[in-house]
């Protein structure tokens, strides 16, 4: 006679057999079943390769310290300088440190030989303005004068320079002049887009 399995008779053999019983049984399943939840969590959470979420917003960009000039021509160069760095860190007070409060900021729109076409923003309270609503929403990664030439007469001063901003990579595209004020350099105005549209 061939042995015959009944399914019904085996759970009744392994099933528990009173209220307490079946109590612990459905409390060890649930138990089994958040522990698998929450370990599958924990194990896709690591390997997702994914840094966790940063509290903390990233604090300013470094500046570079500034070495203590040679001369008036060197201090007139790193202020050049300094200008680009505090555009990309969006330092709006380090900015005004370096302005005369007269200062003017001219957009040359690429006609240097055509002044009607001019964008002009006269004294620190527009030219802050321009930072702040023109120049910082842009984003610059890097905002370099390079191939500065100073000339200085007395307390003034001028200078010509290439532009390295965001795209822009001109030659001969800036204009500055400064004035010495109480011992320091100031700019008192910047001219840009001089390079002529080819």
């Amino acid at each position: 006679m061939a042995a015959h399995f009944d399914i019904f008779a085996f759970r009744a053999m392994i099933a528990p057999s009173n209220f307490e019983e079946m109590q612990e049984v459905s409390f060890m399943r649930k138990f089994t079943l958040i522990a698998a939840v929450v370990l599958v969590i924990a194990a896709v959470g690591c390997s997702s390769g994914a840094p966790p979420p940063s509290q903390n917003p990233p604090g300013p960009r470094p500046r570079t310290p500034t070495p203590v000039p040679a001369n008036d021509e060197e201090a007139v160069q790193q202020l050049i300088v300094a200008e680009g760095e505090a555009v990309v860190q969006q330092d709006i007070d380090r900015l005004q440190g370096m302005w005369a409060s007269d200062g003017v900021v001219t957009d040359a729109n690429r006609t240097p030989d055509n002044p009607a076409d001019d964008k002009t923003w006269k004294g620190w309270a527009a030219v802050r303005h321009r930072y702040v609503n023109i120049v910082f929403p842009s984003n610059p990664a890097f905002a370099e004068h390079p191939n500065i030439r100073v000339t200085l007469t007395g307390d003034s001063g001028s200078a010509i320079a290439d532009t390295r901003i965001g795209i822009t990579n001109l030659k001969d595209n800036d204009k500055w002049t400064f004035r010495k004020i109480d011992g320091k350099w100031r700019i008192t105005s910047l001219t840009f887009s001089l390079a002529p549209q080819k």
